[in-house]
């Protein structure tokens, strides 16, 4: 069989698995809720760009690394649901690099972010003035989370800042 109709008949084979795959385990698969989520998001991107491209490997044992990921991916996530203590092993914990329009230096260093990075961040989330800025929180997935204060200075909730490391 020439290659090119092998590519295609295992890339339709190896994403008919994945959406077969996504549908069972649910709306966490692709997810990037966690670093762990992320990491087996793009173990299962780069599983499949091999699948489709390596030609000498069979087609099922790509299939089955699938399958072995999205297991390991389904007994984490039911272990971080069950036990506190699970979550805090596979997860870094959110931390704040500015609060009340601060630069949070020691913080930043330890996330590795630079003020450059920092302010780049706060222009996508249209933050106009440092001391309107509430928070901002390196997430455990690496994103950046801006929390501006709104029309209503006294409504934020102390809640969204529990477990994030000062």
């Amino acid at each position: 069989m020439p290659d090119f109709i092998d590519i295609i008949l295992r890339t339709i084979f190896l994403v008919a698995l994945l959406i077969l795959l996504t549908r069972l385990q649910g709306l966490r698969s692709f997810s990037k809720m966690s670093g762990f989520d992320f990491a087996i998001t793009v173990a299962m991107g780069s599983v499949l760009a091999a699948g489709v491209t390596t030609l000498s490997t069979p087609a099922w044992k790509f299939a089955v690394a699938f399958l072995a990921l999205f297991i390991v991916q389904g007994i984490i996530a039911r272990l971080r649901v069950r036990w506190t203590g699970f979550e805090d092993t596979t997860d870094n914990c959110p931390m704040l690099i500015m609060e009340h329009g601060e630069i949070l230096t020691g913080n930043l260093k330890k996330a590795g972010v630079t003020e450059a990075d920092l302010y780049g961040k706060l222009r996508e989330a249209n933050a106009l003035d440092l001391s309107r800025v509430r928070a901002v929180v390196m997430e455990p997935t690496g994103d950046v989370s801006v929390l501006h204060f709104g029309a209503d200075d006294e409504a934020f909730s102390d809640k969204l800042l529990e477990g994030v490391k000062r």
